[in-house]
Parts: structure tokens; sequence; C-alpha cells
């Protein structure tokens, strides 16, 4: 059982992750705070039910998440903005790689990436249902592990491997279209 007392100092290096996160979620500066705030305000008051030596990590993102979904599941959806700057710091680390290293260690996927613009691969990720969103999320920018996905969540792991995979799938399709509107797939449309 966790204290109390500690809690500040206990979540304090995770705020800037899960500021990132809520932001993603709600694609919205005030909704990720008050977002935030309501799950830290909700972690505070549970924090004596965290068993100490667990991944304190993922219980503040399954509190995040919840908070998140209870949220907006009452609400209709407003006009929302949008700004993914950890994806896109994500994407643009991942296409630099180590800058000693030759393009010949390049994948394929990374080859055609490239030209790809990130308000391309941002506006994909940002049009898939929050269904789909948040695992892919979860997973492929925060790195979190299907086990903790499903935790966070409080769905099966079946579930998250199914909604990771249906998401992704909706990546790939909406990047193809707008590989073949651009003559990158080398079919004639």
């Amino acid at each position: 059982m966790a204290d109390q007392a500690t809690f500040e100092a206990d979540i304090t290096e995770f705020i800037p992750q899960l500021y990132s996160a809520a932001m993603r979620m709600t694609r919205n500066p005030s909704d990720a705070e008050d977002v935030l705030q309501e799950a830290l305000l909700k972690a505070y008051r549970g924090y004596h039910t965290f068993s100490a030596g667990t991944n304190l990590k993922a219980w503040l993102y399954r509190i995040l998440t919840n908070t998140y979904i209870n949220s907006y599941r009452k609400q209709t959806r407003r006009p929302s903005e949008v700004e993914l700057g950890e994806l896109e710091d994500l994407y643009l680390y991942k296409r630099l790689g180590d800058p000693d290293s030759s393009g010949a260690t390049r994948s394929a996927e990374e080859e055609a990436l490239d030209q790809f613009v990130d308000t391309d691969i941002k506006a994909a990720v940002e049009g898939l249902p929050d269904t789909f969103r948040l695992p892919v999320l979860l997973a492929d920018v925060e790195g979190f592990s299907y086990k903790e996905i499903a935790e966070i969540m409080d769905v099966p792991i079946g579930t998250v491997m199914s909604r990771l995979h249906r998401g992704r799938k909706a990546l790939q399709r909406t990047l193809w279209r707008i590989a073949e509107d651009r003559g990158m797939t080398g079919s004639s449309t």
C-alpha cells in the first residue's frame, strides 16, 4: 500500500508524459489539462490502494484513460484542435535514427515514410475512431505492452490485440490512399 504523503514525489516524473497522453486523447490543451487534473485527483484519493512495487506509470495511465473515456462518453464532441507534438517528435526521431548509420540500414517502411508529410501521418492517426486510436497511441507512441494496455483500458488482452490490429490496418489503408493519390505506389489510378 502506498503512502499519500509521498504521492507528489512518486508521480512528478510522469506528469509530462501524462499531459502528452491527455493531449493526444483530447486533442485540446484545456481539455487535456482538465482530464489530467481530474485523473491526478482520483489518483491521489486512491493512492492508498496502489500496491508499491508495481507499475506506477501503468496505474496512472489507466486512471487517465478511464477519466478521459468517462468524461467524453457523457459529452457530445465539440470541434477540436489538433496538436500531436509528441507523435511528431517520435516520428521525426524514428526518421532521423542514428546519424552515423548509413542509408543501407533503413527499412522499406522508413523509406516510404519519408515520402509522407508529418501532417499526413497526424491526420491519419487523428482520423481513427477513439476505440482504435487510444490503443495505437498507447502501444506505438507510449510504448506500453499489450498486457499494460489491457490493464490501462480495462479490457481483455485479446481486445487490445484486435483493436491494435484494426487500428494499424486503418492507418495503413489511409496512408496507402495518400500514397496512391501522389503516385508513390507505382500503380495507376
